[in-house]
């Protein structure tokens, strides 16, 4: 038990600087809309489509390599790992940058941003630095050191989102009234340059905020380390890329496959609207990931039924938590969705599924072990590629029918098939033993409660929904906490 709770609490650290970040960057695309017209912010959205697959490419999976090596028994000195790992993402990440100054005229027509080679230039740095600095958060996370890992992330957050303000907010407003005061760093045409401009600075700082965990050992490179870790992680990365396909196909194939193109970008922006209401069980899931790979590699040292029944216990653990926040956002629904325009009301009918969905790619996740454990990633390599199969097949034949209904039920039917096709893989290879007929019950006892509460729901009476749900919410929780035989006090932390 006292695994698991170091598991959790190492989780709501990570998720305060996942759930902030994320919530305030969200924040800030009204601002954009509002400042830039569509043409220019869609130059935006297109240039951070390609960064999120570079930044996939050029970490090439050496953060769960390194989390694999430095726990390896054949490895005896992490600091070693740690070393090969950054010297490697630091050449790749230099050749990289060099790559994007010599070809810049031809990656910007390609990109049709033949006027905008600075915006690339800038990405191209930001995400280089990106890259290499995964392996020092990876450290910190080795390291067991939530807090520096996440007042980094929040300082880097800060940086970001105050530049946006001042050079997006501030200047416009001091060069009309004071020109001469900004005249020597800021240009009204620049434009959005400037949100990429802020994104590089912060990126910039981050490394120097790093610079701490960048010294006081060896540097030294081990040929015969580095190229098994890129046997090990080659697959990590089929496995990313495939993974933000997965998460981009449908929004990509939308505008395509829809029949009425007259209001085919329409309805995509409802359905992307109402996605970002169920960002709260990625937001868990994006914590939850962060805590439980270096406790999965820490916990392979041990022998016997412990360390199966760590694993046992974290995956029932994600299970009641992830249950309790799509019971909290379902139940809580009528509030949540105010979060976005009334106009796109019509879309929250998505907004259940795509929980359900990103729940069971968390289950996909913690099934991810059996594979990470036993050095085959390749079979990560395979199922993520089945979905993205499973993805492409689905919204072909959904979308022309139930529009982004067909998006959403996609995006179920390939987490969906990603988790089973783990789990009986899992079984066979690497037997862990989990408790299914329990899981299956947390997980369908929240979903009738979730029937249930709608099914008495009033439809114009909000207030009367909250007060009949909360007490349906607290009694899952109290169920939950009964049936594992966790009090109270025990949640509580104890005095020394």
């Amino acid at each position: 038990m006292a695994g698991i709770k170091s598991l959790a609490k190492d989780t709501a650290i990570y998720g305060l600087s996942s759930i902030i970040g994320r919530f305030l960057n969200w924040c800030l695309v009204p601002l954009y809309t509002i400042m830039f017209p569509a043409a220019e912010y869609g130059i935006v959205t297109y240039i951070y489509s390609i960064v999120a697959l570079a930044l996939i490419i050029l970490t090439y999976g050496m953060e769960t390599g390194f989390f694999r090596f430095a726990n390896h028994d054949r490895y005896k000195d992490p600091m070693e790992v740690y070393s090969t790992s950054l010297i490697s993402l630091g050449v790749s990440s230099t050749v990289f940058i060099a790559l994007v100054m010599v070809f810049i005229r031809p990656i910007s027509a390609w990109m049709d941003s033949a006027h905008h080679e600075s915006f690339i230039i800038m990405m191209a740095i930001a995400v280089a630095l990106d890259a290499f600095t995964a392996i020092p958060f990876s450290y910190l996370r080795f390291a067991k050191r939530p807090m520096r890992f996440a007042a980094l992330r929040l300082i880097n957050i800060a940086i970001n989102i105050g530049l946006n303000l001042f050079f997006i907010l501030i200047c416009p407003w001091l060069w009309r009234q004071a020109p001469g005061w900004i005249a020597w760093f800021y240009d009204p045409d620049f434009g959005i340059g400037y949100i990429f401009l802020a994104n590089l600075v912060s990126s910039a700082v981050n490394l120097l905020l790093l610079i701490p965990e960048l010294r006081g050992f060896p540097w030294r490179f081990n040929p015969r380390l580095w190229r098994e870790m890129l046997v090990y992680s080659a697959p990590l990365l089929v496995l990313g890329v495939a993974g933000i396909m997965n998460q981009t196909i449908d929004k990509i194939l939308f505008p395509i496959l829809f029949p009425d193109k007259a209001t085919a970008m329409s309805q995509l922006g409802i359905y992307g609207a109402n996605y970002k209401i169920a960002i709260v069980m990625v937001m868990f899931i994006q914590a939850f990931r962060f805590a439980y790979e270096p406790f999965i590699f820490a916990r392979s040292k041990d022998r016997g039924e412990d360390k199966l029944q760590s694993y046992r216990d974290a995956m029932k653990w994600f299970v009641i938590f992830a249950m309790v926040i799509f019971l909290g956002v379902m139940f809580y629904l009528d509030i949540l969705r105010h979060f976005i325009a009334a106009s796109y009301f019509s879309g929250l009918k998505v907004v259940p599924i795509v929980m359900i969905a990103e729940f069971f790619f968390g289950i996909f996740f913690n099934l991810s072990l059996w594979y990470k454990l036993t050095d085959r990633t390749v079979w990560g390599m395979w199922f993520s590629l089945f979905g993205l199969g499973v993805t492409l097949l689905l919204n072909v034949l959904l979308v022309p029918r139930y529009g982004y209904m067909g998006c959403a039920w996609a995006a179920l039917g390939c987490y969906g098939a990603m988790m089973v096709a783990s789990y009986i893989a899992g079984r066979i290879k690497y037997p862990i033993g989990y408790n299914v007929p329990r899981l299956a019950f947390y997980f369908f006892s929240a979903l009738l409660l979730w029937f249930f509460a709608e099914l008495i729901a009033f439809g114009h009476r909000p207030w009367l929904n909250m007060i009949i749900r909360t007490p349906l919410l607290i009694a899952y929780i109290f169920m939950a906490l009964r049936m594992e035989h966790v009090g109270l006090r025990d949640l509580l932390p104890r005095r020394r």
